[in-house]
């Protein structure tokens, strides 16, 4: 800490007296040790409607008694006796503390045992008549040796303030807290002694900002729930002010301390001034739709002023100061991050240590990254010496980092090393795999593309009947169709637009995909037919390839490529499609909006506030590290530079919030029928359908959790319509934070309070099991490069191909030099790993960290969380029961992995199971 500041708290403005409010006492012990001046010092924050009144009529009736420090008791409240109360403030630190922070810490302690370091201000819900804003009483946080709250949690300490609080004071409704040190600290609540009716309890889980970097107090509100209308007298004003605070002026560079939430476009996926190959355009507008991100502020780059410039790890990107992960989770984040850093050393690393980006040239190799750990090829004996000193940095890197080359052996080969070469495995993880969301049933014949003929050729599929009907023994396609037994998997219209573009792309080669399934009597889904096609060209108008499984060997290895092809195909659609824009791009205007127009009062703002954890900042990497121009998901997925150009496509012609709630998304695809006596709404047409089946049973009990939390606050008619906060928020959903889709009809309207449970139950389904079961079985399923390659650098060899006789004679070879090289498929599993891993503070679906209990004060709403927490716990045993059950073929069986990603608990790892509240990571 400077001597300056050191000089300043002990001789300037921090140790000046602050005044007291009308109808407001203030603690006699708040004098200095050491006073020579008195000069009054007001704590900066908007409590009254007229500040320059208040501080007139605050000089008009204070009483001071005594300058040596006795109770300032202003004269309307003198007569009427006073009542001691106690705030206890409960403060967490940091569980690995620098000696510099140690330091700083004991320099803390001193100055608040002087009563120095933190101002407190307790504001009642009543008026005071004075000043027409809520009454208030004033101290300072004192503690000399603050003790630990418990043995368990060493870095949490308490200390306490002392108030004399006048007899008609009233409820208190809010703090004002000034925070007087250097740098800030990390609120977790304050608790109020003292008062008739018990503590009164104010969560704060928040970072409160030194002065020094702003000079407004933070408002912290009581545990009390108060739609707007129902806001008490005295913190209407501060209701107000603190909504006011969080969304700034949409001006300027955003600074780490500050917590201000606003929108902005994607335009900071490119680095232009650094490469113009790493420009990338903006996601905005008619053209490149997107959902809108939490603005920074930052300039635009030199090259291009629609672009916003970066800023490159390890350096931060702003997020509002309570997003930011905290210690254990960056601990977590940051160890699973260093591996992936490794991996993308390619440059230095595959320069002197191999001869090039090797592919894997046998299938022991691939199982060395789980046996014995990743060595890079040797070129030659040249330059041995700088090759043997990198290798010693990186063997202290395995050392320190724990198996940052060796890997667990994933999930779906850990029962049956040979289960992803089988159909019935394919076709399996289309229904209980990382990406179950893309199956549908197949409605009719032909197969016909949407797209303009003119540009991508004849719409008609080439699956034909005649070739269905061979793998059919009998049964006609029509009859198929009619009993609901044919399905699809179709990426044909989404990534023909951009096949053309990928290919010119070096080692891509892809093709758009379309399977056809059987659902056969014995309850198995077995793929028929493959499509895999490229665009049209003058001599090949329709440049279509269809492949069935055959019996020869030929046949068997094409079609084994056919099938990696595919699997690359839902391997991109997943990460960039259902993964990223579905569930974080979708959620991040969700959470803006919710901070932005909903007061910390609001008790919709209180039931989805443990469904925004961490969101923004994992986002914010994301934009940082993963998505961005030449990051890792364009290096390790087939559609590169273009990847989020194909996000953007997929928003503009798939993407509506209507059809995010599962039973909608169900009955669009065709996977469900309507049936009113479900607990859903719905009936599966594949009854073993894993996803599906335990999904909604997360998501009935969503639902009525939400419906009772919903009925239990707006029981009077009119009261959503009425609600100015939530009008406001879903307004700026629409209208901002999905700018790009705000005239589309299908939007839900806000008049009832079955139409905000409907909104609010889609919001939490995605932010807590959509984004479990797509996001946690990314390495359990792709951690083995061929049963989910994320790239093809080979397309499927036909017999007029130059290369095609080397196919013949070593299959295998053809095969594996296909899939992502041994550099790109561990970087990828680097990744895969990190985002698979539950951080030891994840807070899971229906459970309460208990430093958040007194999230409420509302012993009906909390009956009604317990409710939910059991039905979870319930599910929970369901869930194991059909996982045991052998006539459930798709989830059960030798060698089956069972399917655990929506049990809704979890340990720390990568566990493939567990739902977390939120979206963080």
């Amino acid at each position: 800490m400077s001597s300056a500041l050191k000089t300043q708290l002990l001789t300037g403005p921090a140790l000046r007296r602050v005044p007291a409010i009308p109808g407001a006492v203030s603690n006699g012990n708040l004098r200095p040790a050491r006073v020579t001046k008195s000069k009054f010092c007001p704590i900066r924050a908007v409590v009254n409607s007229d500040q320059n009144k208040a501080t007139e009529a605050a000089t008009k009736s204070v009483d001071a008694k005594d300058v040596n420090g006795s109770l300032l008791v202003s004269s309307s409240s003198s007569k009427e006796g006073l009542v001691d109360v106690r705030a206890v403030i409960t403060i967490r630190k940091k569980l690995k503390e620098k000696l510099t922070e140690k330091i700083e810490d004991q320099w803390e302690l001193f100055v608040n045992g002087i009563g120095q370091g933190i101002m407190i201000q307790l504001i009642s819900e009543d008026i005071d008549p004075v000043t027409n804003s809520g009454k208030s009483v004033e101290s300072a946080v004192r503690g000399w040796l603050p003790k630990p709250v418990t043995s368990s949690n060493v870095n949490i300490f308490q200390y306490e303030a002392n108030f004399g609080v006048p007899s008609d004071f009233g409820n208190p409704g809010a703090i004002l807290i000034t925070n007087l040190h250097g740098k800030e600290f990390y609120l977790l609540e304050i608790v109020v002694h003292g008062f008739d009716g018990g503590p009164v309890f104010f969560p704060a889980n928040t970072w409160i900002h030194s002065r020094k970097d702003n000079a407004e107090s933070r408002i912290i509100f009581k545990n009390q729930a108060y739609l707007p209308s129902q806001t008490p007298a005295g913190i209407k004003d501060l209701r107000r002010e603190d909504l006011l605070s969080i969304r700034g002026n949409g001006k300027g560079e955003r600074k780490h301390h500050e917590r201000i939430y606003d929108y902005a476009v994607y335009n900071d996926l490119g680095n232009p001034d650094k490469d113009k190959d790493l420009a990338r355009p903006v996601l905005s507008g008619e053209e490149r739709p997107y959902p809108r991100r939490c603005r920074t502020g930052r300039p635009p780059t030199k090259t291009d002023p629609l672009c916003e410039s970066r800023i490159e790890k390890p350096h931060p990107v702003y997020v509002p100061r309570d997003e930011t992960f905290e210690e254990i989770k960056q601990n977590t984040f940051s160890s699973g991050r260093l591996k992936a850093v490794l991996h993308n050393l390619i440059p230095s690393i595959a320069a002197s240590l191999s001869s090039s980006d090797i592919p894997f040239t046998c299938f022991s190799d691939i199982d060395k990254l789980y046996n014995s750990g990743f060595l890079l090829k040797d070129d030659d004996e040249q330059n041995g010496r700088s090759k043997l000193f990198l290798a010693t940095v990186i063997k202290q890197f395995l050392n320190v980092g724990d198996r940052l080359f060796k890997y667990e052996t994933p999930a779906v080969i850990r029962r049956d090393r040979f289960a992803w070469l089988r159909d019935n495995e394919f076709a399996r993880q289309t229904l209980a795999g990382v990406n179950p969301v893309n199956i549908e049933l197949l409605k009719e014949f032909p197969i016909l593309s949407k797209l303009d003929p003119a540009i991508y050729g004849p719409p008609e599929s080439a699956i034909t009947k005649e070739l269905i009907e061979e793998e059919l023994h009998g049964l006609s396609v029509e009859k198929a169709i009619e009993e609901k037994r044919l399905f699809i998997l179709d990426y044909h219209d989404l990534l023909l637009p951009f096949i053309e573009k990928i290919n010119f792309l070096p080692d891509r080669k892809t093709c758009a995909s379309r399977t056809v399934f059987f659902y056969n009597k014995a309850g198995m889904l077995r793929p028929l037919a493959i499509e895999l096609s490229l665009p049209p060209t003058r001599s090949l108008p329709q440049n279509k390839y269809v492949y069935t499984h055959g019996h020869d060997a030929t046949t068997h290895w094409i079609w084994k490529l056919a099938k990696a092809h595919v699997c690359s195909n839902d391997a991109g659609v997943h990460q960039l499609v259902n993964h990223w824009l579905r569930t974080h791009a979708s959620m991040e205007p969700y959470i803006i909006a919710t901070h932005r127009q909903l007061s910390s009062m609001h008790p919709i703002y209180k039931l989805l506030h443990p469904h925004m954890r961490y969101t923004l900042e994992i986002n914010a990497l994301a934009r940082q590290s993963l998505i961005n121009g030449g990051g890792i998901i364009e290096a390790s997925f087939s559609p590169g530079r273009y990847a989020m150009e194909l996000s953007s496509a997929a928003y503009k012609s798939f993407w509506r919030f209507d059809m995010e709630a599962l039973p909608a998304d169900l009955l669009r695809r065709g996977m469900a029928e309507e049936d009113p006596s479900m607990p859903s709404g719905v009936r599966l047409v594949i009854e073993d359908y894993p996803y599906a089946a335990d999904g909604l049973l997360i998501w009935c009990a969503i639902k009525e959790w939400v419906e009772s939390y919903v009925a239990h606050f707006y029981s009077e008619p009119n009261s959503v319509t009425s609600d100015v906060e939530l009008q406001a928020w879903w307004s700026e959903i629409k209208n901002k934070g999905h700018y790009d889709k705000r005239n589309e009809a299908w939007w839900p309207k806000l008049e009832t309070k079955e139409d905000l449970s409907g909104i609010i139950t889609i919001m939490i389904w995605t932010a807590s099991g959509q984004h479990a079961a797509i996001n946690f079985g990314q390495y359990p399923f792709g951690g083995y490069v061929p049963n989910r390659p994320t790239l093809m650098r080979k397309l499927v060899p036909q017999e007029n191909d130059p290369g095609y006789e080397k196919f013949l004679l070593n299959p295998q070879h053809t095969f594996l030099s296909s899939l992502p090289t041994q550099l790109q498929a561990t970087k990828v599993m680097a990744v895969q790993d990190t985002l698979s891993t539950h951080s030891p503070d994840e807070e899971y679906l229906g459970q309460v960290n208990q430093l958040h209990s007194h999230w409420i004060n509302d012993p009906e709403v909390l009956n009604m969380f317990d409710k939910f927490s059991a039905n979870l716990e319930e599910i929970e045993k369901i869930i194991n029961t059909r996982n045991k059950d052998f006539r459930l073929k798709g989830r059960c069986g030798a060698g089956i992995p069972p399917y655990e990603l929506l049990l809704p608990s979890s340990g720390p790892g990568v566990t493939g199971r567990g739902i977390p509240n939120s979206i963080s990571i």
